[in-house]
């Protein structure tokens, strides 16, 4: 009688993993989140101002309060990879777009390389967009 009540148990506990959210990967992964350009405009001699949207793919909603911890810019699209910018973040105007302002030597096409953590995530987030920066 005991073993089977403890066989029910288990079952009973067994069937209750098996349908929850944890067993269906309730938990997002990097690949459920997606950075877009919105923007590359001139700002100064050398200078482009780079706008970037996080978004949720599943729902296509903006993502505010992401960490965005390493970026890099260089010129990997136009064949010279060697040839970078520096990169500093700058406030953004809306939840969920981050901009940057990047040191763009010379015109061209730009590679803009971004990592990101978004809150309650365990995964990083992380893109290279393209971008052209003019004269």
């Amino acid at each position: 009688m005991l073993s089977k009540l403890l066989r029910a148990a288990v079952l009973g506990a067994v069937s209750v993993l098996a349908t929850s959210p944890l067993a269906h990967g309730a938990f997002a992964a990097a690949r459920d989140y997606r950075f877009e350009l919105t923007g590359a405009r001139p700002a100064g001699p050398g200078r482009t101002d780079v706008s970037v949207r996080l978004l949720r793919v599943s729902d296509s909603k903006p993502v505010p309060d992401a960490v965005i911890f390493q970026m890099k810019a260089d010129m990997a699209p136009a064949g010279m990879p060697t040839m970078t910018g520096s990169v500093i973040g700058q406030d953004g105007h809306h939840p969920g777009v981050y901009r940057f302002l990047v040191e763009t030597g010379m015109a061209g096409s730009w590679a803009l390389t971004l990592s990101a953590k978004v809150q309650g995530e365990a995964e990083t987030v992380r893109t290279t967009l393209t971008f052209n920066a003019g004269r």
